[in-house]
């Protein structure tokens, strides 16, 4: 990640520290709203597993709610 080596001007620096609360709030957010559909898909995907059929369906959406739950995480 590179960082932007610009300097604010003291007038507009209560506006860059609010935006940047805002991008982390919003960034923040996201890791747990993909963090918990990861775990969602991943117990849809068991469940659908326990049957023969649903096999087919639940072994990828178990490996996508994992893929998606670890990309959360990192």
């Amino acid at each position: 990640m590179s960082e932007n080596n610009k300097r604010v001007h003291w007038l507009l620096y209560p506006f860059w520290l609010i935006w940047r609360l805002v991008i982390w709030i919003i960034e923040a957010t996201g890791r747990l709203v993909g963090a918990i559909l990861g775990l969602v898909l991943m117990i849809v995907g068991v469940v659908l597993t326990i049957t023969v059929v649903g096999a087919i369906v639940g072994i990828p959406l178990i490996i996508f709610g994992f893929m998606l739950t670890v990309r959360s995480i990192f």
